[in-house]
């Protein structure tokens, strides 16, 4: 029962995520660059600092924690700034490929090398078993499987897939979206250095938020540099002085922020359910990237990005999601 509320958790906080680019579309009459970055100040500043502050025992403080463990705090901060590279590239492919399909490709690289580069970096690769390894693999088919659906979707409505997509383009998406996704896998990586950042008295369910910190924290700084890199290139720094807009726009870059972060909440919790299953919690990562994937295709459903595709792409299309759901339980029936 433990393992089956550690795992639904984990599912709720997928969900979220995959609606977090929803809101976004309610922001008016700002560029990509400026309403990236203010969500990002609640996605990677705001909640994960309240969600690591659950994480602090009475009379104890989260900065002096840091202070206390200078490498594993740099080294946690460095993988999120690699981090932030891919969290770029993945906002960009939600631009060029759409929520579905964009997520899909991003999110399923993410997960598998994500899995697999955070024990080799960490240096604990006895976490590396035969059914965590067999999981990676079936989720990388069913992503290839997924990424054959999208290859069919532009040939069965052509030009039509920009009435859903505003800068459809499916060549420049599948690069940035697989950049994206060798980059985003830093997020685990830098959860792995960070492991060991917290206290004997934290709860088991809110373990890793101090660690998520320092990795949004890292993604911050990133992407903060890009994006007002962008808003001096294009001359856009006037969006932050429409202030009959911030009413709106702010409410909504908050509600994609907070969906955004509660995969990582999530994941805290669920895997404080899945302490007695070594190889699930190994495998978690993989487990909420490959949830990801599903829901995003939902949401890419919801929004009529596959209206118009035949018969054969949208079989196509549930193959690879059966896939993605089988690989998330896969290594613990081995």
């Amino acid at each position: 029962m433990k393992i089956l509320i550690g795992l639904l958790i984990i599912a709720l906080g997928a969900f979220c995520q995959s609606s977090s680019y929803v809101p976004i579309n309610k922001i008016k009459s700002w560029s990509w660059e400026s309403y990236w970055i203010v969500q990002g100040v609640f996605a990677w500043l705001v909640f994960p600092l309240l969600g690591a502050l659950l994480a602090v025992p009475a009379g104890e403080s989260l900065f002096a924690l840091y202070a206390a463990n200078p490498a594993a705090t740099l080294k946690t901060i460095f993988f999120g700034a690699l981090w932030g590279v891919g969290g770029l590239t993945f906002g960009l492919s939600m631009r060029y490929l759409g929520v579905a399909l964009g997520q899909s490709i991003a999110l399923g690289t993410c997960a598998g090398l994500g899995t697999i580069l955070t024990p080799v970096f960490t240096g604990n690769t006895s976490d590396l078993t035969a059914p965590v390894v067999v999981g990676v693999v079936v989720t990388l088919i069913g992503i290839a499987i997924i990424g054959y659906a999208g290859a069919l979707k532009t040939k069965d409505v052509g030009d039509d897939a920009k009435s859903a997509v505003k800068d459809f383009n499916f060549g420049k998406g599948i690069f940035v979206a697989l950049l994206a996704g060798f980059m985003s896998a830093c997020f685990a990586i830098g959860l792995g250095f960070g492991q060991d950042l917290a206290w004997n008295a934290t709860p088991d369910i809110f373990r890793s938020l101090p660690a998520t910190l320092l990795v949004t924290f890292g993604g911050f700084l990133t992407n903060a540099c890009y994006c007002f890199y962008q808003n001096t290139r294009n001359k856009t720094w006037g969006d932050y002085g429409k202030g009959s807009l911030w009413g709106n726009n702010i409410v909504f870059c908050c509600l994609a922020g907070l969906l955004w972060y509660s995969q990582f909440f999530g994941l805290s919790l669920g895997k404080g359910f899945l302490t007695e299953a070594p190889v699930l919690l190994a495998f978690s990562w993989c487990i909420l990237q490959s949830l990801n994937v599903t829901f995003s295709n939902v949401w890419g459903i919801i929004l009529k990005e596959w209206k118009g595709c035949t018969k054969k792409t949208v079989t196509v299309l549930v193959a690879g999601l059966l896939v993605l759901i089988v690989s998330s339980f896969l290594p613990q029936l081995l």
